[in-house]
């Protein structure tokens, strides 16, 4: 027997407001993130003043990088033929390594103008609350049953009834509880002061993150049907730069120098004070 699942994706609807599941825990990890990263600023002696744009802009960035990625890189023929979809996001299609380059880019455009000294000093701090982001996003896809694992007959496997009746390995959540080691694993890294060696922690984020979703995509179905025959996916092979340049920051890390205790203030920190 195996555990079967066919709860709806959609919490409850009125009239035309439809609340869902993967919209309720998308929404809870940002939260979740932007009062995680508020206390990590805090304390790094960090001001908070414009921490509310910071998050918007990474919100968008996520969203944005995420739906190109997919329809760009997975689609190309059939969003390119009729661009207006690349705009129907609720029909479903993000990718995680658009959303991540998103992410990062709106993070430098938010340093550009309120954060005074290395970039990798807080990409580094941003890295820990975007772990669990990542964590509830694939919680998110498990409530609509997809980013599912391939049939197998492990007495974890589950049954997703609204797809067929297969067993099949619940890749979803493999990756939601990788990510959200991954998450408690920055979390230390930060607490025991190591975001004092820019991009050590920023560098495990891409090396652990990316590198369980090249493992876990061998037990995934694939995403589209022109990656049958490939022997490795569209994932997988995204996944390699990133994991090679978590690497190569890490390895800078360990043998850079060490920053004083307390990282140089942010721009409108530095102003209020005068």
């Amino acid at each position: 027997m195996h555990f079967v699942w066919n709860g709806s994706p959609e919490i409850f609807e009125i009239g035309p407001i439809v609340l869902r599941w993967y919209g309720l825990l998308f929404a809870t990890g940002f939260i979740l993130a932007a009062m995680l990263t508020s206390k990590l600023f805090i304390k790094v002696h960090q001001s908070v003043e414009t921490l509310d744009t910071l998050v918007g802009m990474m919100i968008a960035g996520t969203i944005i990088g995420a739906r190109l990625g997919h329809t760009l890189i997975y689609e190309p023929e059939i969003y390119l033929a009729d661009p207006i979809r690349i705009l129907k996001i609720w029909e479903g299609g993000l990718a995680s390594h658009g959303g991540t380059l998103g992410a990062i880019f709106m993070a430098w455009m938010w340093a550009r103008k309120h954060w005074k000294g290395s970039f990798l000093t807080l990409i580094d701090l941003l890295s820990v609350p975007t772990a669990l982001v990542c964590t509830m996003i694939r919680l998110g896809n498990f409530f609509n049953s997809e980013i599912l694992g391939r049939p197998s007959d492990v007495p974890w496997a589950i049954v997703f009834k609204r797809i067929d009746e297969q067993a099949r390995h619940p890749a979803m959540l493999y990756e939601s509880f990788s990510y959200f080691v991954t998450f408690l694993l920055l979390k230390s890294m930060f607490n025991r002061g190591l975001n004092r060696r820019p991009g050590l922690i920023f560098g495990s984020f891409m090396a652990l993150l990316f590198g369980s979703r090249f493992l876990i995509e061998f037990v995934k179905e694939h995403q589209i049907a022109g990656e049958a025959g490939m022997a490795l996916d569209y994932g997988q092979l995204l996944s390699i730069p990133f994991v090679i340049m978590g690497l190569i920051l890490i390895v800078r890390a360990i043998k850079g120098p060490v920053i004083e205790r307390e990282p140089i203030a942010s721009v409108s920190s530095r102003k209020k004070k005068r």
